[in-house]
């Protein structure tokens, strides 16, 4: 992950690293300092390096004639340079001293608010002369741009849906689903990041996308969790609106669209709930990540069994190979960790929503209407 990221000598002072020891610096794109990785992962590391500065000299006897031996001479001279961290992880601080020739030029510190808020260069975009081959390539573009995908995206689901059941329980779905998106998305802006939108996917449901990625265990966590927590808010208020009117409509869209959010957090990734657990687990110890993430999918694997959902087969194909991805970059994981009390306070907020969702679907239980039915329908197609 990033750790730092400075100015100097004119050039970007970059500095890499992981828990599991490993620093590596950088001079604008030339890597001048490496720390190997070791079980002494905090503390005091020092990164010396030397920067070579061309420096002119001038003739002090004019000559009649100018040649290009004439010129002033250059000549390359060694500037030393020191980085001086003192590093903690949890919680993450980080204090730091740049030293030029051993005066100190920067000094400064880093806490995790500012790896939440740090974002990745951009390389610059240069202009492109205009050509016809550029004029189709544009006109393309614009004919996939993410407005019409999210339009027909947004149509084919409502005619999927109606398809199945009818076109009111069409947008009773397709209203659940975007205040569940929606919830990422807030997320996602109180993170400073930038967003794309939500789209809509027939029979898959939603998906809030974002041009930016994460930089912390906690913005994966938080992120995560919004969106049931918007699910459960949905169906707290209709079920308040199905008091006040007495209509079963609202019964039924609080009791399905808590079923929803609560399929949503099952441990089993690439699901919401998925995410949760492996950011906590992760956060604790890499074996206890990858063996809480292999139980979560072998709870998967069981569900999709016995309730015949393959929809979570295929959703346990995505999820085996994210969970791969996360073991063998354990050592090189961008990603800040949890700090205990984000560990613990992640795990209430995490059954606390669950349970809230089962005692919504609990009470509707007992209405003797067969509400949940229809849920477990979609699930199943």
């Amino acid at each position: 992950m990033e750790l730092l990221k400075i100015d100097c000598l004119g050039k970007e002072l970059r500095l890499e690293g992981s828990m599991a020891g490993w620093q590596q610096l950088f001079w604008g794109d030339t890597l001048v300092s490496v720390k190997q990785a070791s079980a002494d992962n905090e503390g005091l590391r020092i990164h010396n390096f030397e920067l070579t500065s061309q420096v002119q000299q001038h003739k002090t006897r004019p000559e009649p004639e100018a040649t290009p031996q004439d010129e002033d001479d250059v000549t390359p001279t060694s500037i030393k340079v020191s980085l001086e961290i003192d590093l903690m992880w949890q919680p993450f601080n980080i204090d730091y001293r740049l030293i030029k020739d051993e005066a100190v030029i920067a000094t400064g510190s880093r806490n995790s608010k500012d790896i939440e808020r740090q974002v990745p260069v951009k390389p610059v975009q240069t202009k492109k002369q205009f050509s016809l081959v550029g004029l189709a390539s544009l006109g393309f573009k614009l004919l996939k741009s993410a407005k019409v995908i999210k339009v027909v995206l947004a149509g084919a689901s409502i005619a999927a849906y109606s398809w199945l059941f009818s076109f009111q329980f069409a947008l009773a779905l397709i209203a659940c689903l975007v205040f569940h998106e929606y919830g990422h998305i807030r997320a996602m802006k109180y993170f400073g990041m930038k967003t794309k939108g939500i789209y809509l996917i027939p029979f898959m449901g939603g998906l809030a996308l974002s041009d930016e990625k994460i930089n912390t265990r906690w913005q994966d966590v938080v992120i995560s969790i919004m969106g049931p927590s918007f699910g459960l808010l949905m169906s707290i208020l209709s079920l308040v609106a199905y008091w006040l009117t007495g209509n079963v409509f609202f019964a039924g869209l609080a009791a399905f669209n808590a079923l929803l959010n609560l399929f949503n957090l099952l441990p089993i990734l690439p699901l919401d709930g998925g995410h949760i657990l492996k950011s906590i687990s992760f956060s604790m110890n890499s074996i206890l990540g990858l063996g809480a993430c292999i139980a979560g999918a072998a709870i998967g694997v069981y569900l999709s069994y016995t309730l015949g959902l393959a929809l979570l087969g295929f959703l346990l194909l995505i999820g085996s190979l994210e969970i791969v991805f996360e073991w063998k970059t354990r050592h090189q994981s961008h990603l800040l960790p949890l700090d205990r009390y984000g560990q613990v306070f992640s795990t209430l907020w995490y059954f606390l929503t669950v349970g809230a969702l089962i005692a919504i679907i609990w009470y509707l239980a007992g209405s003797g209407d067969d509400m949940l039915g229809l849920p477990l329908k979609i699930l199943q197609s």
